[in-house]
């Protein structure tokens, strides 16, 4: 922790690269652990994978909305320790990103400004046809397959899908910032999922920090590697250095 602090200390541009491990002290089931969606999935029905791709949106969007309503919106969940923490930090001036590849919108909720949604946001919705936006409220009161009520077209969330490509320019925004930064954190993350995972690969600043339950491939290159849950974590450190 000792450790931690000092390098929050001395660190004038911090980004922050963090993952579903985040959301998971606010109630937020992950990905890939023991408990969550894809292990929690029963074989008599159709892989969580399929449920979030391109090809189920196109080909059974009755499915692919059920299970969005049902396993991907959390509108009881608010900010932990660790997403106030950030936004401390980025209030006082140490903090200039935060990278993400959640869609829960609770960065933002927590105060955060300047987030760089790798993965859109289930807070956001819009129709396939005239482009006009929705809330998460709209989503979670349509049922079937959501129409716009202007003009009658489908109403997808904002989120990248299983298939499709990322935003190349909050990518090449993500890069730039890591580019210009002297401390990266990476936080609730199994760093398995590209290309996101792979944002790592540029940063060249001087501390490289892992906060994370369990062993990454890239822990043999960080300053300092955590292997402890992120809210007690980081809000414990933050606390002592802001007070």
């Amino acid at each position: 922790m000792d450790s931690l602090q000092a390098i929050l200390d001395r660190g004038q541009d911090i980004v922050f690269f963090g993952g579903a491990g985040i959301s998971t002290e606010s109630g937020i089931p992950d990905f890939r652990s023991s408990a969550g969606l894809y292990a929690t999935a029963t074989p008599d029905s159709p892989a969580p994978e399929y449920l979030l791709s391109h090809e189920c949106l196109e080909h059974d969007p009755e499915s692919f909305f059920d299970f969005h309503r049902t396993s991907l919106l959390h509108p009881k969940a608010r900010p932990n320790r660790a997403h106030q923490a950030l936004a401390r930090l980025e209030e006082v001036g140490k903090l200039s990103a935060v990278i993400t590849q959640n869609i829960d919108g609770l960065h933002q909720a927590a105060g955060s400004r300047r987030v760089l949604e790798l993965h859109g946001s289930a807070q956001r919705n819009r129709c396939i046809d005239c482009g006009q936006v929705q809330d998460m409220r709209f989503m979670l009161d349509s049922t079937g397959v959501p129409r716009c009520p202007i003009c009658r077209g489908m109403v997808r969330p904002d989120v990248v899908l299983y298939g499709e490509p990322l935003d190349q320019r909050v990518m090449d925004a993500a890069i730039e910032a890591i580019l210009a930064c002297d401390v990266l954190i990476v936080g609730g993350t199994s760093l398995n999922v590209y290309p996101a995972a792979g944002l790592v690969n540029f940063y060249q600043g001087r501390d490289l920090v892992l906060i994370n339950r369990d062993p990454t491939a890239h822990d043999g290159q960080a300053s300092l590697v955590l292997h402890q849950d992120l809210g007690p974590t980081l809000g414990d450190a933050v606390d002592s250095l802001l007070g």
